[in-house]
C-alpha cells in the first residue's frame, strides 16, 4: 500500500546551482529502489532561516512530493539525516 508524502529539506547555501540540481535529483532517485514514485519537486531557492543552524543564516529550500511504502519513506528520512549537505528535513504523511 503506497502512501502520499511530502518532504521539505534545507540544503547548505554554499552549494553551486548545478550541485543543488544534482543533489535534488539524487535524492528523488533514492526513493525509487524502495518502490517510491517521485512527484512534484519545487525548488524554492535560497531563503533566510528562522534561526541559525551551525552559524548559517540562509539555506536552499526544496519541497518534494512522492508516493512510497512507509519503509521507503523512513529510509529517505534516514538518508537525509546522514547527508552532510542537508541541514534540516521534515517528512510529512499527507494521508493523515
Amino acid at each position: 500500500m503506497t502512501t502520499d508524502y511530502e518532504v521539505t529539506y534545507i540544503m547548505r547555501p554554499t552549494l553551486e546551482e548545478t550541485e543543488i540540481d544534482s543533489k535534488v535529483e539524487q535524492i528523488a532517485e533514492s526513493i525509487k529502489p524502495g518502490g517510491g514514485v517521485p512527484g512534484e519537486i519545487e525548488k524554492m531557492g535560497k531563503r533566510r532561516l528562522a534561526y541559525e543552524i551551525d552559524d548559517v543564516r540562509e539555506g536552499y529550500y526544496v519541497v518534494m512530493k512522492f508516493q512510497s511504502e512507509p519503509a521507503a519513506a523512513k529510509e529517505l528520512e534516514r538518508q537525509l539525516r546522514l547527508n552532510e549537505d542537508v541541514m534540516r528535513a521534515l517528512l510529512i504523511n499527507l494521508n493523515d
